[in-house]
């Protein structure tokens, strides 16, 4: 029994507490990215590749939230957005609110199969991020903000065909934006 639980534990289904005893956590199962990120190093993932994949999960993702949100995933959406707004000062800081808000949106899609899988890719997109962060400029924080804005709005306002129009285009500009930041510190050493 005892290795069973530390299997389910280990699989992100139960949460065991000194103490307190084995408990199912509220939420999607946190499935570890231990697995993604190994295959990530050894078949050499592309950025267009996490990108792809991430549409294909978000865009629909975001159409489901739009039919199933509840008022408090609403609420936390709307956090998030006023924390990427409150954030644009600490590219870091925005990052992290950024990826909680691509969550959020899986979350409230009201299927914990979507969340748990947006939810192992987001730990593997935020370790290729932290890298790239730091050089967004004010412009690139501003126009990612008003993306999820308005991701939000088509969300909150029920609107399922603008919330996946509005994820897919911000996931366009995201990934152009990537391959533009990629590409400079390669044009700064052909320089040299």
């Amino acid at each position: 029994m005892r290795m069973g639980l530390h299997a389910l534990a280990a699989m992100g289904c139960v949460q065991s507490r000194h103490g307190a005893g084995t408990f199912i956590p509220a939420g999607p199962p946190a499935l570890d990215s231990g697995a993604l990120s190994l295959q990530a190093a050894l078949h050499d993932f592309t950025h267009t590749q996490m990108y792809d994949a991430r549409r294909i999960l978000e865009v629909g993702a975001a159409g489901l939230a739009a039919e199933c949100a509840t008022p408090e995933q609403l609420a936390s959406l709307a956090e998030e957005v006023a924390n990427l707004f409150a954030s644009m000062d600490n590219p870091q800081r925005f990052l992290v609110h950024d990826i909680n808000f691509h969550r959020q949106v899986a979350a409230a899609s009201g299927n914990p199969i979507i969340a748990a899988v947006v939810e192992m890719v987001s730990a593997l997109y935020y370790e290729q991020r932290r890298e790239t962060a730091e050089q967004a400029s004010d412009r690139d924080l501003r126009d990612a903000a008003d993306a999820h804005r308005e991701i939000y709005q088509a969300i909150r306002a029920r609107d399922a065909e603008a919330a996946r129009r509005a994820m897919n285009e911000h996931l366009l500009r995201a990934r152009a934006y990537q391959a533009q930041e990629r590409e400079k510190p390669t044009a700064r050493l052909k320089r040299r």
